[in-house]
């Protein structure tokens, strides 16, 4: 995996950069037929892990892009603690998936569209770790479109 210096291209901020990639997991998911939420992690400029719903193709209502993009992480660092690391996701986490997240001690998470029926603010700001930044809003549109045109394809399927 290679670094990415964003000097070299100031017209996109780091978060924009990596949440089009989590936009590329999503993409992947939606491959699969999978609710398309795509998730990276970062550390120093370097993805570490990435991850893409999987609950249907697992059978595993644990398989959230989340969860897959923290495996990939912990083992690509050895260690179970994502100190100094960033979540990207798609997606607002969910309750489970912001639990998750209290244990890896991650520093920041970067999500793009609010999740009113499922996320974890709705329920409880209070599952984060301490010292977890919270940031929203990043490329939300673009997040939050895609999961409406999959429900909307799926309802006019049925």
């Amino acid at each position: 995996m290679k670094y990415i210096n964003f000097t070299d291209n100031p017209v996109v901020s780091p978060d924009e950069f990596f949440m089009n990639e989590a936009l590329k997991e999503a993409a992947k998911a939606l491959e699969l037929d999978e609710v398309p939420i795509g998730a990276v992690v970062v550390h120093g400029g370097k993805i570490i892990g990435r991850g893409h719903n999987l609950t249907e193709r697992l059978n595993d209502v644990t398989a959230h892009a989340e969860m897959q993009a923290f495996t990939a992480a912990a083992n690509y660092v050895g260690a179970k603690y994502l100190k100094d690391c960033t979540l990207y996701v798609t997606i607002e986490p969910c309750v489970m998936c912001a639990g998750a997240s209290y244990w890896t001690q991650i520093s920041r998470i970067v999500y793009g569209a609010a999740d009113e029926k499922r996320g974890f603010t709705s329920i409880s700001g209070k599952i984060l770790h301490p010292k977890t930044e919270l940031i929203s809003g990043i490329l939300a549109e673009k997040s939050s479109q895609l999961v409406k045109d999959f429900f909307m394809t799926r309802r006019n399927k049925s």
